[in-house]
């Protein structure tokens, strides 16, 4: 084969590399939103979910993946501009941890936010006053939250808005870890507190 025609090969076959590693990303993304609504039982939880990490939470202290061991982990991707499903979901958390009383001590609850060009340690600070004490907003440079939403299987993008700003489109589920930092399943907030509470306890 001459080099004309390998280079032929080469061009063509780049197209389907994309389409299998998007297909392949497709499906987690799918089984994920499958587990959230109910619709798969019996399955077991994607291994390849989580890794290491290094981030900055709103107190400029430093949380890696080693800090997810010991106690059951709470974690949600999102951003401090989110207009809905972001406050919405950290309130829901945070009556999740209210209603654990003491036992939310022996929880993480983590923010991680997908949108490091705007939210700062402060900007965290700052929006999680708003709700409960437990929880801790993570940020870091653009480089290290690829790496991480990556490893989480989170779907982010930044999409232009007409004024000239963004917003950020992402998934939007809160993902459970064990006490040995391993994914168990997303943690549904769509009950009362009392009882996600309850689930939660479980895993403590």
């Amino acid at each position: 084969m001459d080099q004309t025609a390998s280079a032929a090969t080469r061009v063509a076959s780049r197209p389907l590399v994309i389409v299998a590693s998007f297909a392949g990303s497709l499906l987690v993304g799918l089984l994920l939103m499958l587990w959230a609504l109910g619709g798969v039982r019996g399955v077991t939880a994607p291994a390849a979910i989580g890794g290491p990490f290094q981030l900055t939470d709103q107190s400029g202290a430093t949380v890696t993946e080693a800090s997810l061991q010991g106690r059951p982990t709470l974690i949600f991707f999102g951003f401090t501009h989110c207009p809905d499903v972001c406050p919405t979901s950290l309130f829901e958390i945070s009556e999740i941890l209210r209603a654990m009383g003491g036992d939310a001590d022996r929880v993480n609850a983590y923010f991680i936010s997908v949108d490091p060009e705007r939210d700062d340690a402060a900007a965290m600070k700052d929006y999680l006053s708003s709700f409960d004490p437990h929880l801790k907003g993570l940020t870091g440079d653009a480089e290290t939250i690829a790496k991480v939403t990556s490893e989480y299987r989170v779907y982010a993008k930044k999409v232009p808005l007409k004024d000239g700003d963004y917003t950020m489109d992402h998934t939007a589920l809160t993902y459970l870890m064990d006490r040995d930092g391993k994914f168990v399943a997303p943690f549904n907030l769509s009950r009362t507190p009392a009882e996600a509470a309850a689930d939660l306890k479980k895993y403590l």
